[in-house]
């Protein structure tokens, strides 16, 4: 069921204006108006759910499937050298729209765009820790 205050809902009713540029029966992919890079669209699916934790696994399937679709025409009509799928699940993790999405974002050789995270060796021990809890069976908690 539609959320009457999410944009993104009014997006995919065509109650808002966006530049789309895929859709089928689950999905929407429209470009996103404050764009990391020259080509970076969004994806979300036609139903709305709140995020990754709340997205049935079928919708999330379709709107992957429609994330790939549009990363591969930035390759192909974009000529891309890469492509950035991001989803933010919560606050914490940059999530300001409440309706799952994925950014696709077209990267190109020397474009400026810096991600937050620097890959860097982590600690052993707390990787092994964290390796442990996620394997236990506790309870899971919402974003």
């Amino acid at each position: 069921m539609p959320d009457p205050d999410c944009i993104f809902c009014k997006i995919v009713a065509g109650e808002l204006p966006a530049e789309l540029v895929d859709e089928d029966e689950r999905t929407v992919a429209f470009m996103d108006i404050s764009p990391a890079t020259r080509g970076h669209a969004l994806v979300v699916p036609r139903r709305h759910a709140r995020d990754l934790l709340e997205i049935e696994p079928d919708e999330l399937a379709a709107t992957l499937l429609a994330a790939q679709r549009v990363a591969r025409r930035a390759h192909e009509r974009l000529r891309a050298d890469g492509v950035n799928l991001i989803n933010s699940c919560g606050r914490a993790a940059w999530q300001t729209v409440y309706h799952f999405h994925v950014h696709v974002i077209p990267r190109y050789a020397g474009d400026p765009l810096k991600l937050p995270w620097v890959p860097a060796p982590g600690d052993e021990q707390q990787i092994a820790a964290a390796a442990a809890e996620l394997r236990s069976a506790a309870a899971p908690r919402p974003c």
